[in-house]
């Protein structure tokens, strides 16, 4: 926060500091002390920054709210006071419908928050906010409010809401959009500096320009912002509350070192309905990683699960053996392959010290060169994701400007139900091949949504995405990704992006703190497939 208000010319700083996972921590919060609920490190951002904020006209709109906006704002207010500041702050409620789960058939979740839409912090903004907090926003909504307010949009402009949305989704998740989580790395000269967040120029029309502070580190490209755009999306019709962008009309250009132009986003009506994000506790977990050193691996790993076949009778452990040892291997732990048990139950006690104990006691009688990783552990909760959809007209969305008084936002003037678009037809021949790394050609980016994941392609020629197009389908996919050969898989392509998107069903179990694999967010499936030795036409490379 401070880097970026002290960094340059900024109109509105905002901060995105809800993940999937951070909404269940708030809400185990929430279960100790119900004045919390919202993210502290917020607070300790503004601390050293309010002040540089409202003297440069600044304004701070966030979404750290969480499930407790209103103690947020109010925390705030009191934060300004020991600082000796003035400042307006308002704030979004309406998203949290845990007192309602059962009325909207939601069950009986920790948290259930809707994703409310942009209109609350434009009502707020109008009001003269300097500070706007909310609770469960759509992340790109936070970009989409300060510029319907400063340009005056309507709620049927479709296209300008899209544009915004585009440029929102860019930002949402900061240096992944400068260099950062990128696939061709090494071609940025990345340095020992930071990476600069990136910052968006909005036009009237929509479009933007995506950039960066002056003298900060990392990069903007067309490379760098195809990556983001395909990251946690699904189909070309992006829906949200205010809007559904279609991400197959996105244009990118250069426009000069570290900018790049979007244009030409094209929107539709949303659809009637609301995304509700369900976090519930699930139990409780623990797991221990075996070592298995030099010879003899597969027959290592077999004699630890004979020998606690007894003590884990019930828990159904989920086993995994990740070999990593390599025969020429120059370091012992080069040498050596993981063996991770995971369990899982209602009763900690059953997960806690007896699992992880009955695994250490193994340690003089079990393989040669045993040990593990940790010492042994209690058991530690975790929580499961799911997403549901309740009517608009049934959430109630409120914006609750700085002198008190309560506005009450209205539901998209029109819906429209989402319909698959069809899919381009490709080019499929091809000359002499070469067998290579995919990743030598194609960049990807992969990432979480609940218990789901999408690895979002891309090339940077229009004969290698062509290529890719014909190549990628979703048989070789599952080909190539093994974990992936019994679950749902779905295919998009994106022609205006090079682009070819997988949307993974299941692949994370019940989400992200579920913890079903070594990667649980999914974020190095992309890179996974990038590695998988391919046959690519010589031509291409």
């Amino acid at each position: 926060m401070a880097e970026m208000l002290a960094g340059g010319e900024l109109d509105v700083l905002t901060g995105d500091y809800l993940a999937e996972l951070t909404m269940l921590i708030l809400g185990r919060d929430r279960l100790k002390d119900t004045t919390t609920g919202y993210a502290k490190t917020f607070l300790r951002h503004l601390e050293n920054s309010l002040g540089t904020a409202l003297e440069k006209g600044i304004r701070i709109v966030s979404n750290a709210g969480g499930l407790n906006p209103a103690g947020l704002a109010n925390a705030v207010r009191a934060l300004a006071d020991n600082l000796g500041l003035d400042v307006l702050v308002a704030h979004v409620e309406g998203d949290d419908l845990r007192s309602r789960a059962g009325e909207l058939g939601l069950g009986e979740p920790l948290a259930a928050n809707a994703y409310l839409g942009a209109w609350g912090i434009a009502e707020c903004l109008d009001a003269g906010a300097q500070v706007v907090v909310t609770g469960r926003v759509t992340d790109a909504s936070l970009v989409v409010g300060p510029a319907a307010s400063h340009f005056g949009w309507g709620r049927a402009d479709w296209d300008r809401l899209a544009g915004a949305v585009v440029a929102g989704h860019v930002l949402e998740c900061g240096p992944q959009a400068t260099g950062g989580n990128y696939a061709f790395f090494a071609e940025l000269g990345l340095d020992h500096r930071p990476l600069g967040f990136p910052l968006a120029e909005i036009a009237a029309d929509g479009s933007s320009v995506i950039t960066k502070h002056p003298d900060t580190g990392g990069a903007v490209t067309v490379g760098t912002v195809t990556a983001q755009l395909l990251y946690e999306i699904g189909g070309a019709r992006y829906a949200g509350p205010d809007v559904t962008s279609r991400f197959d009309t996105i244009s990118l250009v250069e426009d000069g070192p570290d900018r790049v132009r979007i244009s030409g986003v094209r929107g539709e009506p949303p659809p009637p309905t609301l995304k509700v994000g369900l976090n519930t506790l699930g139990g409780f977990r623990n797991e221990v990683t075996f070592i298995l050193t030099g010879l003899d691996v597969e027959a290592k790993a077999a004699l630890v699960r004979k020998q606690l076949a007894e003590p884990l009778a019930g828990l159904d452990p989920e086993w995994t053996l990740a070999r990593t040892d390599h025969p020429d291997a120059d370091v012992q732990e080069e040498a050596a392959a993981l063996l991770r048990c995971v369990v899982r139950a209602a009763d900690p006690k059953r997960v806690g010290r007896a699992f992880s104990a009955a695994a250490i006691e193994l340690a003089l009688a079990s393989y040669p060169g045993f040990h593990v990783t940790a010492p042994p552990s209690d058991a530690a909760p975790y929580g499961v994701f799911s997403a549901a959809t309740v009517d608009a007209a049934l959430v109630p969305h409120v914006a609750v400007l700085p002198d008190g008084a309560r506005v009450t936002i209205a539901p998209a003037p029109e819906t429209a139900t989402l319909e698959l678009l069809p899919q381009p037809s490709v080019r499929a021949s091809w000359g002499p091949t070469r067998p290579v790394p995919l990743g030598t050609l194609i960049g990807a980016r992969s990432g979480d949504k609940g218990g789901s994941a999408n690895v979002g392609l891309w090339a940077r020629t229009t004969s290698a995405f062509e290529w890719l197009a014909a190549f990628l389908t979703v048989d070789e996919f599952r080909r190539l990704l093994p974990e992936t050969a019994d679950l749902p898989v779905r295919r998009y392509v994106f022609e205006n992006l090079s682009a070819v998107n997988f949307v993974v069903e299941g692949i994370l179990g019940e989400g992200v703190a579920y913890n079903a694999r070594h990667d649980p967010q999914a974020k190095a499936l992309g890179e996974w497939l990038r590695s998988r030795v391919v046959d690519i036409p010589e031509g291409l490379l």
